[in-house]
Protein backbone atom coordinates (compact mmCIF):
# COMPACT_ATOMS: atom_id res chain seq x y z
CA UNK A 1 0.00 0.00 0.00
CA UNK A 2 2.85 2.39 0.79
CA UNK A 3 6.25 2.80 -0.73
CA UNK A 4 7.96 5.36 1.39
CA UNK A 5 8.67 8.39 -0.80
CA UNK A 6 5.93 7.65 -3.35
CA UNK A 7 3.95 10.53 -4.82
CA UNK A 8 0.68 11.17 -3.06
CA UNK A 9 -2.61 11.45 -4.91
CA UNK A 10 -4.18 14.90 -5.14
CA UNK A 11 -6.60 15.90 -2.41
CA UNK A 12 -10.20 15.32 -3.53
CA UNK A 13 -11.47 18.60 -2.15
CA UNK A 14 -14.89 18.64 -3.82
CA UNK A 15 -16.32 15.32 -2.58
CA UNK A 16 -14.48 15.54 0.75
CA UNK A 17 -15.62 19.13 1.19
CA UNK A 18 -19.17 18.05 0.38
CA UNK A 19 -19.06 15.37 3.07
CA UNK A 20 -17.59 17.80 5.61
CA UNK A 21 -20.16 20.47 4.73
CA UNK A 22 -22.93 17.89 4.99
CA UNK A 23 -21.77 16.87 8.46
CA UNK A 24 -21.67 20.49 9.61
CA UNK A 25 -25.08 21.27 8.09
CA UNK A 26 -26.68 18.19 9.64
CA UNK A 27 -25.28 18.99 13.07
CA UNK A 28 -26.31 22.63 12.98
CA UNK A 29 -29.78 21.79 11.63
CA UNK A 30 -30.43 19.50 14.61
CA UNK A 31 -28.51 21.52 17.21
CA UNK A 32 -31.58 23.20 18.71
CA UNK A 33 -33.65 20.06 19.29
CA UNK A 34 -34.05 18.55 22.76
CA UNK A 35 -32.12 20.57 25.34
CA UNK A 36 -28.65 21.01 26.77
CA UNK A 37 -26.55 17.98 27.62
CA UNK A 38 -25.48 17.83 31.26
CA UNK A 39 -21.85 18.52 30.29
CA UNK A 40 -22.89 21.62 28.35
CA UNK A 41 -24.74 22.96 31.39
CA UNK A 42 -21.61 22.32 33.44
CA UNK A 43 -19.30 24.00 30.91
CA UNK A 44 -21.67 26.96 30.70
CA UNK A 45 -21.51 27.34 34.48
CA UNK A 46 -17.71 27.02 34.50
CA UNK A 47 -17.42 29.55 31.68
CA UNK A 48 -18.57 32.18 34.17
CA UNK A 49 -15.35 31.41 36.08
CA UNK A 50 -12.57 31.20 33.41
CA UNK A 51 -9.32 29.67 34.67
CA UNK A 52 -6.13 28.05 33.33
CA UNK A 53 -7.50 24.67 34.32
CA UNK A 54 -10.12 22.79 36.31
CA UNK A 55 -9.94 19.76 38.52
CA UNK A 56 -11.54 17.54 35.89
CA UNK A 57 -10.21 19.00 32.63
CA UNK A 58 -8.06 21.61 30.89
CA UNK A 59 -9.63 24.94 29.90
CA UNK A 60 -10.17 24.76 26.12
CA UNK A 61 -13.75 23.47 25.95
CA UNK A 62 -14.93 25.78 28.71
CA UNK A 63 -13.35 28.78 26.97
CA UNK A 64 -14.91 27.69 23.68
CA UNK A 65 -18.33 27.69 25.35
CA UNK A 66 -17.63 31.16 26.72
CA UNK A 67 -16.71 32.37 23.22
CA UNK A 68 -19.80 30.73 21.72
CA UNK A 69 -22.10 32.49 24.16
CA UNK A 70 -20.36 35.82 23.53
CA UNK A 71 -20.73 35.43 19.75
CA UNK A 72 -24.10 33.73 19.34
CA UNK A 73 -26.01 34.21 22.59
CA UNK A 74 -26.79 32.21 25.69
CA UNK A 75 -28.63 29.26 24.15
CA UNK A 76 -28.08 25.61 23.36
CA UNK A 77 -27.66 26.21 19.61
CA UNK A 78 -24.78 28.62 20.22
CA UNK A 79 -22.77 26.08 22.21
CA UNK A 80 -23.05 23.55 19.38
CA UNK A 81 -21.82 25.67 16.45
CA UNK A 82 -18.10 25.16 17.03
CA UNK A 83 -18.37 21.39 17.68
CA UNK A 84 -20.18 21.09 14.33
CA UNK A 85 -17.37 22.94 12.56
CA UNK A 86 -14.76 20.82 14.34
CA UNK A 87 -16.58 17.67 13.20
CA UNK A 88 -16.31 18.90 9.62
CA UNK A 89 -12.57 19.36 10.13
CA UNK A 90 -12.34 15.78 11.44
CA UNK A 91 -13.87 14.53 8.17
CA UNK A 92 -11.25 16.45 6.16
CA UNK A 93 -8.40 15.10 8.31
CA UNK A 94 -9.64 11.52 7.93
CA UNK A 95 -9.67 12.00 4.16
CA UNK A 96 -6.14 13.43 4.34
CA UNK A 97 -4.99 10.29 6.15
CA UNK A 98 -6.41 8.17 3.32
CA UNK A 99 -4.57 10.35 0.83
CA UNK A 100 -1.25 9.89 2.66
CA UNK A 101 -1.52 6.12 2.32
CA UNK A 102 -2.36 6.21 -1.38
CA UNK A 103 -6.11 6.78 -1.37
CA UNK A 104 -7.64 8.61 -4.29
CA UNK A 105 -11.02 10.30 -4.68
CA UNK A 106 -13.26 7.38 -3.66
CA UNK A 107 -11.05 6.34 -0.74
CA UNK A 108 -10.76 9.88 0.61
CA UNK A 109 -14.50 10.38 0.39
CA UNK A 110 -15.19 7.11 2.18
CA UNK A 111 -12.67 7.98 4.91
CA UNK A 112 -14.45 11.32 5.43
CA UNK A 113 -17.76 9.50 5.79
CA UNK A 114 -16.20 7.40 8.56
CA UNK A 115 -15.68 10.54 10.62
CA UNK A 116 -19.46 10.97 10.53
CA UNK A 117 -19.99 7.56 12.13
CA UNK A 118 -22.28 6.87 15.05
CA UNK A 119 -20.02 7.81 17.96
CA UNK A 120 -18.20 10.76 16.34
CA UNK A 121 -21.56 12.21 15.31
CA UNK A 122 -23.04 11.73 18.80
CA UNK A 123 -20.06 13.47 20.36
CA UNK A 124 -20.12 16.34 17.87
CA UNK A 125 -23.81 17.02 18.45
CA UNK A 126 -23.05 18.45 21.90
CA UNK A 127 -20.38 20.75 23.27
CA UNK A 128 -17.85 18.33 24.70
CA UNK A 129 -14.14 17.58 24.80
CA UNK A 130 -14.54 14.47 22.62
CA UNK A 131 -14.82 16.04 19.16
CA UNK A 132 -11.83 18.32 19.61
CA UNK A 133 -9.88 15.35 20.93
CA UNK A 134 -10.66 13.39 17.75
CA UNK A 135 -9.27 16.24 15.66
CA UNK A 136 -6.14 16.39 17.84
CA UNK A 137 -5.56 12.65 17.49
CA UNK A 138 -6.16 12.73 13.74
CA UNK A 139 -3.79 15.66 13.42
CA UNK A 140 -1.02 13.93 15.36
CA UNK A 141 -1.46 10.66 13.47
CA UNK A 142 -1.61 12.41 10.10
CA UNK A 143 1.72 14.09 10.84
CA UNK A 144 3.17 10.76 12.03
CA UNK A 145 2.15 9.11 8.75
CA UNK A 146 3.76 11.92 6.77
CA UNK A 147 7.00 11.36 8.68
CA UNK A 148 6.98 7.56 8.56
CA UNK A 149 5.52 6.86 5.12
CA UNK A 150 6.83 9.79 3.13
CA UNK A 151 10.04 10.51 5.00
CA UNK A 152 9.02 14.07 5.88
CA UNK A 153 10.73 13.97 9.26
CA UNK A 154 9.95 17.56 10.14
CA UNK A 155 6.30 16.52 10.32
CA UNK A 156 7.17 15.31 13.83
CA UNK A 157 7.45 19.00 14.76
CA UNK A 158 3.89 19.61 13.64
CA UNK A 159 2.79 16.50 15.53
CA UNK A 160 4.40 17.91 18.67
CA UNK A 161 2.68 21.27 18.24
CA UNK A 162 -0.73 19.64 17.72
CA UNK A 163 -0.21 17.36 20.73
CA UNK A 164 0.91 20.26 22.91
CA UNK A 165 -2.13 22.33 21.97
CA UNK A 166 -4.32 19.27 22.43
CA UNK A 167 -3.27 19.10 26.07
CA UNK A 168 -5.37 22.21 26.65
CA UNK A 169 -8.44 20.23 25.63
CA UNK A 170 -7.79 16.80 27.14
CA UNK A 171 -4.81 14.91 28.53
CA UNK A 172 -5.67 11.69 26.67
CA UNK A 173 -3.30 12.69 23.88
CA UNK A 174 -0.50 11.62 26.23
CA UNK A 175 -1.80 8.05 25.99
CA UNK A 176 -1.81 8.33 22.20
CA UNK A 177 1.84 9.42 22.19
CA UNK A 178 2.80 6.57 24.50
CA UNK A 179 0.95 4.02 22.36
CA UNK A 180 2.41 5.38 19.14
CA UNK A 181 5.92 5.22 20.58
CA UNK A 182 5.20 1.70 21.79
CA UNK A 183 3.96 0.73 18.33
CA UNK A 184 7.13 2.02 16.72
CA UNK A 185 9.28 0.23 19.27
CA UNK A 186 7.46 -3.09 18.79
CA UNK A 187 6.66 -3.04 15.08
CA UNK A 188 8.99 -0.43 13.66
CA UNK A 189 10.30 1.42 11.88
CA UNK A 190 12.39 1.93 15.01
CA UNK A 191 14.62 4.48 13.32
CA UNK A 192 11.90 7.07 13.98
CA UNK A 193 12.52 6.78 17.71
CA UNK A 194 16.17 7.78 17.38
CA UNK A 195 15.64 10.61 14.91
CA UNK A 196 16.19 14.14 16.16
CA UNK A 197 12.95 15.46 14.70
CA UNK A 198 10.92 12.94 16.69
CA UNK A 199 12.46 14.12 19.95
CA UNK A 200 12.28 17.79 19.04
CA UNK A 201 8.58 17.26 18.36
CA UNK A 202 8.19 15.58 21.74
CA UNK A 203 9.99 18.51 23.34
CA UNK A 204 7.65 20.98 21.62
CA UNK A 205 4.63 19.09 22.97
CA UNK A 206 6.11 19.28 26.48
CA UNK A 207 6.95 22.98 26.28
CA UNK A 208 3.58 23.99 24.78
CA UNK A 209 1.67 21.89 27.29
CA UNK A 210 3.85 22.85 30.27
CA UNK A 211 1.25 25.12 31.91
CA UNK A 212 -0.99 22.05 32.20
CA UNK A 213 1.74 20.20 34.08
CA UNK A 214 2.36 23.20 36.33
CA UNK A 215 -1.38 23.38 37.09
CA UNK A 216 -1.49 19.69 37.96
CA UNK A 217 1.51 19.95 40.29
CA UNK A 218 0.18 23.10 41.95
CA UNK A 219 -3.20 21.48 42.59
CA UNK A 220 -1.98 18.04 43.73
CA UNK A 221 -2.68 16.25 40.43
CA UNK A 222 -6.50 16.49 40.35
CA UNK A 223 -6.66 14.75 36.96
CA UNK A 224 -5.15 11.61 38.51
CA UNK A 225 -7.80 11.69 41.22
CA UNK A 226 -10.43 12.23 38.57
CA UNK A 227 -9.23 9.21 36.58
CA UNK A 228 -9.35 7.07 39.72
CA UNK A 229 -12.89 8.23 40.45
CA UNK A 230 -14.09 7.45 36.91
CA UNK A 231 -12.47 4.01 37.04
CA UNK A 232 -14.11 3.27 40.38
CA UNK A 233 -17.51 4.61 39.34
CA UNK A 234 -17.77 3.30 35.76
CA UNK A 235 -14.69 1.14 35.24
CA UNK A 236 -16.50 -2.19 35.31
CA UNK A 237 -19.13 -1.15 32.81
CA UNK A 238 -16.50 0.51 30.60
CA UNK A 239 -14.42 -2.68 30.47
CA UNK A 240 -17.45 -4.76 29.49
CA UNK A 241 -18.38 -2.33 26.71
CA UNK A 242 -14.87 -1.63 25.40
CA UNK A 243 -14.78 -4.17 22.56
CA UNK A 244 -18.46 -3.89 21.55
CA UNK A 245 -18.10 -0.12 21.28
CA UNK A 246 -15.16 -0.52 18.90
CA UNK A 247 -17.49 -2.28 16.46
CA UNK A 248 -19.93 0.63 16.31
CA UNK A 249 -17.66 3.69 16.54
CA UNK A 250 -18.00 4.12 12.79
CA UNK A 251 -21.03 1.85 12.42
CA UNK A 252 -21.78 -1.82 11.84
CA UNK A 253 -22.57 -1.48 8.09
CA UNK A 254 -19.03 -0.16 7.53
CA UNK A 255 -17.30 -2.55 9.91
CA UNK A 256 -15.72 -4.50 6.99
CA UNK A 257 -13.85 -1.34 5.98
CA UNK A 258 -12.40 -0.98 9.48
CA UNK A 259 -11.37 -4.64 9.51
CA UNK A 260 -9.79 -4.19 6.07
CA UNK A 261 -7.81 -1.29 7.47
CA UNK A 262 -6.44 -3.36 10.34
CA UNK A 263 -5.45 -6.15 7.95
CA UNK A 264 -3.88 -3.83 5.37
CA UNK A 265 -1.94 -1.83 7.96
CA UNK A 266 -0.73 -5.00 9.69
CA UNK A 267 0.75 -6.21 6.38
CA UNK A 268 2.52 -2.92 5.67
CA UNK A 269 5.86 -2.44 7.42
CA UNK A 270 5.39 1.34 7.51
CA UNK A 271 1.86 1.24 8.93
CA UNK A 272 2.12 -1.75 11.25
CA UNK A 273 2.96 0.49 14.21
CA UNK A 274 -0.52 2.03 14.05
CA UNK A 275 -2.19 -1.36 14.49
CA UNK A 276 0.05 -2.08 17.47
CA UNK A 277 -0.69 1.40 18.87
CA UNK A 278 -4.41 0.66 18.61
CA UNK A 279 -3.93 -2.64 20.45
CA UNK A 280 -1.91 -0.92 23.15
CA UNK A 281 -4.60 1.73 23.48
CA UNK A 282 -7.23 -0.94 24.02
CA UNK A 283 -5.07 -2.54 26.71
CA UNK A 284 -4.46 0.78 28.48
CA UNK A 285 -8.13 1.75 28.31
CA UNK A 286 -9.14 -1.61 29.75
CA UNK A 287 -6.48 -1.51 32.47
CA UNK A 288 -7.37 2.00 33.61
CA UNK A 289 -11.14 1.57 33.32
CA UNK A 290 -11.28 4.42 30.79
CA UNK A 291 -14.23 5.25 28.59
CA UNK A 292 -14.74 2.83 25.64
CA UNK A 293 -14.69 5.65 23.08
CA UNK A 294 -11.13 6.75 23.96
CA UNK A 295 -9.52 4.92 20.96
CA UNK A 296 -11.82 6.65 18.42
CA UNK A 297 -9.00 8.62 16.78
CA UNK A 298 -7.01 5.47 16.06
CA UNK A 299 -10.14 3.71 14.80
CA UNK A 300 -10.73 6.49 12.26
CA UNK A 301 -7.13 6.29 11.04
CA UNK A 302 -7.37 2.53 10.51
CA UNK A 303 -10.75 3.04 8.85
CA UNK A 304 -9.10 5.52 6.47
CA UNK A 305 -6.46 2.89 5.63
CA UNK A 306 -9.28 0.41 5.02
CA UNK A 307 -11.04 2.91 2.76
CA UNK A 308 -8.09 2.69 0.36
CA UNK A 309 -8.57 -1.06 0.10
CA UNK A 310 -12.37 -0.77 -0.05
CA UNK A 311 -12.17 1.64 -2.97
CA UNK A 312 -10.80 -1.26 -5.03
CA UNK A 313 -13.58 -3.69 -4.14
CA UNK A 314 -15.63 -4.86 -7.08
CA UNK A 315 -19.03 -4.70 -5.41
CA UNK A 316 -19.14 -0.91 -5.44
CA UNK A 317 -22.94 -0.76 -5.24
CA UNK A 318 -22.94 -2.87 -2.10
CA UNK A 319 -20.42 -0.51 -0.51
CA UNK A 320 -22.48 2.53 -1.50
CA UNK A 321 -25.53 0.90 0.04
CA UNK A 322 -23.62 0.26 3.25
CA UNK A 323 -22.56 3.93 3.35
CA UNK A 324 -26.16 5.10 2.91
CA UNK A 325 -27.48 2.75 5.59
CA UNK A 326 -24.66 3.74 7.95
CA UNK A 327 -25.37 7.45 7.56
CA UNK A 328 -29.07 6.89 8.19
CA UNK A 329 -28.50 4.73 11.26
CA UNK A 330 -25.86 7.11 12.62
CA UNK A 331 -28.20 10.09 12.26
CA UNK A 332 -31.10 8.34 13.99
CA UNK A 333 -28.88 6.96 16.74
CA UNK A 334 -26.72 10.02 17.38
CA UNK A 335 -28.91 13.02 16.57
CA UNK A 336 -32.27 14.27 17.89
CA UNK A 337 -34.20 13.42 14.73
CA UNK A 338 -36.96 11.63 16.66
CA UNK A 339 -39.31 13.29 19.16
CA UNK A 340 -37.98 12.88 22.69
CA UNK A 341 -40.97 10.75 23.70
CA UNK A 342 -40.20 8.36 20.82
CA UNK A 343 -36.58 7.66 21.73
CA UNK A 344 -37.43 4.27 23.25
CA UNK A 345 -34.43 1.91 23.32
CA UNK A 346 -32.17 4.56 21.74
CA UNK A 347 -32.19 6.42 25.07
CA UNK A 348 -31.05 3.25 26.83
CA UNK A 349 -28.03 2.93 24.51
CA UNK A 350 -27.21 6.54 23.68
CA UNK A 351 -26.96 8.25 27.06
CA UNK A 352 -25.90 11.46 25.30
CA UNK A 353 -29.42 11.72 23.87
CA UNK A 354 -31.10 10.75 27.14
CA UNK A 355 -29.16 13.39 29.07
CA UNK A 356 -30.62 16.16 26.89
CA UNK A 357 -34.18 15.59 28.05
CA UNK A 358 -36.09 17.15 30.94
CA UNK A 359 -33.91 19.93 32.35
CA UNK A 360 -36.51 22.75 32.47
CA UNK A 361 -38.95 20.32 34.07
CA UNK A 362 -36.44 19.25 36.71
CA UNK A 363 -35.70 22.88 37.53
CA UNK A 364 -39.43 23.59 37.84
CA UNK A 365 -39.81 20.70 40.28
CA UNK A 366 -36.92 22.00 42.41
CA UNK A 367 -38.42 25.49 42.38
CA UNK A 368 -41.76 24.07 43.53
CA UNK A 369 -39.99 22.32 46.39
CA UNK A 370 -38.36 25.61 47.39
CA UNK A 371 -41.78 27.28 47.26
CA UNK A 372 -43.08 24.90 49.97
CA UNK A 373 -40.90 26.79 52.46
CA UNK A 374 -42.28 29.78 54.32
CA UNK A 375 -40.85 33.21 53.39
CA UNK A 376 -38.76 33.18 56.56
CA UNK A 377 -37.46 29.70 55.79
CA UNK A 378 -36.62 30.71 52.22
CA UNK A 379 -34.31 33.45 53.53
CA UNK A 380 -32.36 30.76 55.39
CA UNK A 381 -32.43 28.17 52.62
CA UNK A 382 -30.13 27.14 49.75
CA UNK A 383 -30.33 24.60 46.94
CA UNK A 384 -27.74 21.82 46.89
CA UNK A 385 -27.37 19.31 44.05
CA UNK A 386 -25.58 15.99 43.81
CA UNK A 387 -24.15 16.57 40.32
CA UNK A 388 -23.01 19.34 38.02
CA UNK A 389 -25.78 18.79 35.48
CA UNK A 390 -28.44 19.69 38.04
CA UNK A 391 -26.41 22.65 39.23
CA UNK A 392 -25.88 23.85 35.66
CA UNK A 393 -29.59 23.51 34.84
CA UNK A 394 -30.61 25.49 37.92
CA UNK A 395 -28.07 28.16 37.02
CA UNK A 396 -29.46 28.32 33.47
CA UNK A 397 -33.19 28.06 34.10
CA UNK A 398 -33.59 28.80 37.82
CA UNK A 399 -33.73 32.04 39.75
CA UNK A 400 -31.70 31.08 42.83
CA UNK A 401 -28.06 30.46 43.62
CA UNK A 402 -27.13 26.80 43.63
CA UNK A 403 -24.32 24.83 45.27
CA UNK A 404 -22.77 21.45 44.55
CA UNK A 405 -19.76 19.45 45.72
CA UNK A 406 -19.31 17.77 42.33
CA UNK A 407 -15.93 18.14 40.59
CA UNK A 408 -14.90 21.78 40.02
CA UNK A 409 -18.06 23.16 41.62
CA UNK A 410 -16.78 22.07 45.03
CA UNK A 411 -14.03 24.68 44.70
CA UNK A 412 -16.62 27.46 44.51
CA UNK A 413 -17.07 26.89 48.23
CA UNK A 414 -19.88 26.05 50.64
CA UNK A 415 -22.99 28.12 51.30
CA UNK A 416 -22.81 30.61 54.17
CA UNK A 417 -23.14 29.02 57.60
CA UNK A 418 -26.19 31.14 58.38
CA UNK A 419 -28.09 29.16 55.73
CA UNK A 420 -29.59 26.41 57.86
CA UNK A 421 -32.14 24.87 55.48
CA UNK A 422 -31.40 22.97 52.29
CA UNK A 423 -33.42 21.85 49.31
CA UNK A 424 -31.38 18.84 48.22
CA UNK A 425 -31.35 16.98 44.88
CA UNK A 426 -29.51 13.67 45.21
CA UNK A 427 -29.14 10.23 43.62
CA UNK A 428 -27.84 8.83 46.91
CA UNK A 429 -29.98 6.45 49.02
CA UNK A 430 -32.38 8.21 51.40
CA UNK A 431 -30.64 6.99 54.56
CA UNK A 432 -27.33 8.36 53.26
CA UNK A 433 -28.88 11.77 52.53
CA UNK A 434 -30.45 11.89 56.01
CA UNK A 435 -27.18 10.84 57.62
CA UNK A 436 -25.30 13.54 55.71
CA UNK A 437 -27.63 16.50 56.15
CA UNK A 438 -29.76 15.72 59.20
CA UNK A 439 -33.54 15.95 59.37
CA UNK A 440 -34.87 15.63 55.81
CA UNK A 441 -38.29 15.10 54.28
CA UNK A 442 -38.51 13.21 50.98
CA UNK A 443 -40.74 15.09 48.53
CA UNK A 444 -40.49 12.72 45.57
CA UNK A 445 -38.46 11.81 42.47
CA UNK A 446 -37.64 13.98 39.49
CA UNK A 447 -39.37 13.04 36.24
CA UNK A 448 -39.97 14.31 32.72
CA UNK A 449 -43.05 14.29 30.49
CA UNK A 450 -41.23 12.47 27.68
CA UNK A 451 -40.80 9.41 29.91
CA UNK A 452 -37.06 9.22 29.14
CA UNK A 453 -34.98 7.55 31.84
CA UNK A 454 -31.71 9.33 32.57
CA UNK A 455 -29.52 10.05 35.56
CA UNK A 456 -31.97 12.63 36.89
CA UNK A 457 -34.93 10.27 37.00
CA UNK A 458 -32.92 8.42 39.66
CA UNK A 459 -32.69 11.63 41.73
CA UNK A 460 -34.85 12.37 44.75
CA UNK A 461 -35.88 15.76 46.10
CA UNK A 462 -35.61 16.58 49.81
CA UNK A 463 -36.19 19.47 52.16
CA UNK A 464 -33.74 19.36 55.09
CA UNK A 465 -34.67 21.74 57.89
CA UNK A 466 -32.30 20.45 60.57
CA UNK A 467 -28.76 20.43 59.21
CA UNK A 468 -26.54 18.43 61.52
CA UNK A 469 -23.63 20.89 61.21
CA UNK A 470 -22.74 24.23 59.59
CA UNK A 471 -21.94 24.10 55.88
CA UNK A 472 -18.25 24.83 56.48
CA UNK A 473 -18.03 21.57 58.44
CA UNK A 474 -20.22 19.57 56.06
CA UNK A 475 -18.40 20.69 52.91
CA UNK A 476 -15.32 18.40 52.94
CA UNK A 477 -17.62 15.35 53.02
CA UNK A 478 -19.75 16.69 50.18
CA UNK A 479 -16.90 17.08 47.70
CA UNK A 480 -16.65 14.25 45.18
CA UNK A 481 -15.28 13.37 41.71
CA UNK A 482 -17.02 11.38 39.00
Amino acid sequence: MTDGMSRRPVMAWRPVGAVAAGVVALLIATAGRYDYHRDELYFRLLSEHPQWGYVDQPPFTVLLVRLSIALFGDNVWAIRVFPALIAGLAAVLAAAVAREVGGRRAAQTLAAVGAAGALPLAGAHVGSTATTDIVVWLGVLLCAIKAIVHGRKRAWLAAGVVAGLGLYNKHLVVLLLLCLAGGLLIAGPRRELVGRWFWIGAGLALVIGLPNLVYQIAHDFPQAKMAEAIAEDKGGQSRVMLLPIQLVIVGLPLLPVFVAGIVAAAKDRLLRAFVVAYGLMLVLTFATGGQPYYPTGLVLVLFAVGAVAAARWRRRRLLLGAVAVNVLLAAVFALPVLPANKLGPIADINVVAADQVGWPEYVGQVELAFATLTPEEQRRAVIFTGNYGEAGALDRYGVREVYSGHNELARFGPPPDDKTIAVVVSQAPSDEVIETFGGCILLGLLDNDAGVANEETEAALYVCRQLRAPWSQLWPGLRHFS
